[in-house]
């Protein structure tokens, strides 16, 4: 059975769980305790993660690191949601790589900073941020007006990778994405509508905080 690192508040792991639901294969999470610090103790980046993050994929002896990765190996080895044909799997490439440099990248640090950050989040960078989303979400919305998934008619892990951080409640954004970009909102309510989908709170580890500023 895969193990699954991961905690409740991170859009990065609920990526790959959904995925391992849609895929049916069972697994067993295991809590990493982000939130109070757990990743970057010395001792669990040496035995665990040197990059100090989650999700963390165990397939037998084989330990497996970052969504995307993640998500591409689980495609590969299930024959499914990776896409059909050679261009398929560059569009596939190509939107993966834009979700992790942009589309959740900028939208998730908005996020943490606004709700779980040590400190008041500092109004500029916060601007800067919010400035660097809406464009991400203004290329999605643009492009998801012409097609139901990201990559043709059929969901694939652009679409689990895209949808990280999209099921969060809105209170930890105070963004109202999904109704500001429309086709962004319809395609996430079709990928809520796929089997194995449940809330990121349901399905993964640890308790909700409140959102602090």
């Amino acid at each position: 059975m895969y193990k699954l690192h991961c905690f409740a508040q991170s859009g990065n792991s609920f990526k790959v769980a959904f995925l391992l639901r849609a895929l049916n294969q069972p697994y067993e999470p295991v809590f990493l305790d982000f939130m109070n610090g757990a990743s970057r103790d010395p001792a669990w980046r040496e035995s665990t993660n040197p990059m100090g993050e989650a999700p963390i994929l165990e397939d037998g002896a084989r330990r497996i690191t970052q969504s995307g990765a993640i998500l591409t190996y689980l495609a590969e080895k299930h024959g499914a949601f990776g896409g059909n044909t050679p261009e398929e799997k560059l569009e596939v490439l190509r939107w993966l790589l834009f979700d992790n440099h942009k589309f959740t990248s900028y939208f998730a640090s908005y996020r943490f900073s606004k709700s779980f950050g040590p400190v008041a989040p500092e109004p500029a960078v916060m601007a800067w941020l919010k400035g660097r989303l809406e464009a991400a979400f203004d290329i999605a919305n643009k492009h998801l007006a012409h097609t139901p998934f990201m990559v043709g008619s059929a969901p694939t892990i652009a679409d689990f990778s895209m949808c990280g951080y999209a099921f969060y409640p809105e209170e930890e954004n105070g963004l109202d994405l999904h109704t500001r970009y429309p086709h962004v909102g319809a395609w996430a309510q079709r990928m809520k509508a796929l089997p194995g989908w449940a809330a990121p709170y349901d399905l993964m580890p640890g308790e909700r905080i409140t959102p602090k500023w």
